[in-house]
């Protein structure tokens, strides 16, 4: 849904309440980091600069390449038709990666305790978006849905998407980062919230919500959003448990 519609000369401008939910996630992002006093504030600018760059830039290459890549090899103009993007969870989760490793050596901070102060705050932008996915009737689930208004409507998935974001992962992690933090070593907190994310999400696509019409099925059952999710929570569980078990 739009903000608003105009064209300046021959700049068509049509922000979306969805892009502001994103700047609104970022903004947040920034105000709690800064808050934590982690880095400095000088620095702080730059690392939102790169996870910023790191998102879009992740989001849309991966929609490109893993769910659209036929569509926009014969229509490669599209691939600049901005205000139609589309997400792709997986792809921006690496390209953030890469950016904070770029950003640690060039800082010289470690990475690993970066990576848990930026998934401390991530869920943030993700519930926001939520909330957004619901209001503009995205990501809805399997119809026939009557509770609580008897009203013949799709399975709201995005609420329960945004509770799980917000309550497990935010408030538990946080929880667990303030009041546990010497019981975990560096990255572990990540690791839970990556973990932890692609299980409820696997949950939410087999269970509450109809896949997107790109999003085809594998076997008849599973989604192709779920197949590209089991080798992550794989390789995370390992890296939790490698990283548990260091001296």
């Amino acid at each position: 849904m739009k903000i608003f519609d105009i064209t300046i000369l021959w700049i068509h401008i049509t922000p979306s309440y969805y892009w502001l939910m994103y700047a609104l996630g970022f903004l947040l992002w920034y105000y709690i980091i800064k808050s934590r006093k982690i880095i400095s504030e000088k620095i702080l600018d730059d690392l939102l600069m790169y996870i910023v760059i790191a998102v879009v830039l992740g989001w849309r290459i991966g929609y490109i390449i893993f769910y659209n890549l036929n569509y926009y090899v014969a229509n490669p103009l599209d691939i600049f038709k901005v205000w139609e993007w589309w997400m792709s969870f997986h792809w921006w989760v690496i390209w953030v990666i890469i950016a904070m490793i770029v950003f640690s050596k060039k800082y010289n901070i470690s990475f690993y305790k970066l990576g848990d102060q930026i998934t401390l705050v991530l869920p943030i932008g993700l519930w926001l978006g939520r909330i957004w996915n619901y209001l503009n009737k995205e990501l809805l689930g399997f119809s026939n849905y009557y509770w609580p208004l008897n009203i013949n409507w799709r399975f709201p998935s995005p609420l329960i998407e945004m509770l799980l974001e917000w309550i497990i992962l935010f408030l538990i992690l946080n929880y667990l980062y303030i009041k546990k933090k010497d019981s975990f070593k560096p990255w572990q907190i990540a690791s839970l919230f990556l973990i932890f994310y692609w299980i409820f999400r696997i949950i939410i696509e087999a269970f509450f919500r109809e896949p997107d019409a790109n999003i085809w099925y594998i076997l008849n059952y599973f989604t192709l959003w779920e197949i590209y999710s089991l080798p992550m929570i794989i390789i995370w569980i390992i890296l939790f448990i490698k990283l548990k078990n260091e001296k």
